[in-house]
């Protein structure tokens, strides 16, 4: 079991920037890839950034590839989101979540917090 807390969300302009906090309780933070994903109203769930267990490997939306920067510290059981150049459409509530890789291929991502709303303003 892994318990999931998301922080750093909040009102910003068009043009700034704002770092999420995911921190992990429970079981080893180390075994598993995170990822972050974000809803916005009316649409449904969606994919954001994923890193592997280790930090080595990241892995981004094109909507969001060259602003966004996931990052992990395993020593703080804490993964990041950094968010640069934020528009209005990345208005929406982020979610972390945390996935082992399963047989043939992909992750499943058992866990996940209760989510940080973010809005940007034109």
């Amino acid at each position: 079991q892994v318990q999931l807390v998301e922080s750093g969300g909040g009102l910003v302009q068009a043009g700034d920037s704002l770092r999420l906090s995911c921190a992990a309780s429970g079981d080893t933070f180390s075994s598993y890839s995170m990822g972050w994903f974000r809803q916005a109203p009316g649409k449904e769930r969606e994919f954001v950034a994923r890193i592997s267990w280790s930090g080595a490997n990241s892995y981004y939306a094109e909507a969001v590839k060259g602003r966004f920067t996931i990052s992990r510290d395993n020593a703080k059981n804490t993964v990041y989101l950094q968010m640069n150049s934020l528009k209005p459409e990345d208005t929406a509530v982020y979610y972390c979540a945390a996935a082992l890789p399963i047989p043939g291929g992909g992750y499943l991502y058992n866990y996940w917090g209760q989510g940080t709303q973010v809005t940007v303003s034109s």
